[in-house]
């Protein structure tokens, strides 16, 4: 998995993470949040690696699911880009701007 993707992951974990069950969020947080790998949530929840591995790539895939259908950490990415476009171009009316695009 590579850096960018991990950190897509991550955030939607934050936005997303309480509407998935308490096993699937604790799981991918552990591997997310904690950096644990497989093996060891599987040692601390007395259950196979395997299993992790199935939860947490089922977890994956419906916070995905939310994001197509929500969009929020895509407007999340968008606002970021356009306050940090902002403070580097401050103008009344360019703020004005951001704020009507996101009403």
């Amino acid at each position: 998995m590579i850096l960018d993707e991990f950190i897509e992951i991550a955030n939607l974990l934050e936005i997303y993470g309480s509407l998935l069950s308490d096993r699937q969020r604790e799981y991918l947080e552990d591997h997310f949040d904690n950096d644990l790998s497989l093996s060891e949530i599987a040692k601390n929840n007395n259950v196979s690696r395997q299993a992790i591995h199935d939860n947490i790539k089922r977890g994956i895939n419906i916070l995905y699911e939310y994001e197509n259908k929500l969009q929020f950490y895509k407007k999340k990415k968008k606002l970021l880009e356009e306050l940090n476009s902002l403070k580097d171009n401050f103008s009344s009316e360019y703020l004005e701007k951001i704020i009507n695009e996101f009403l």
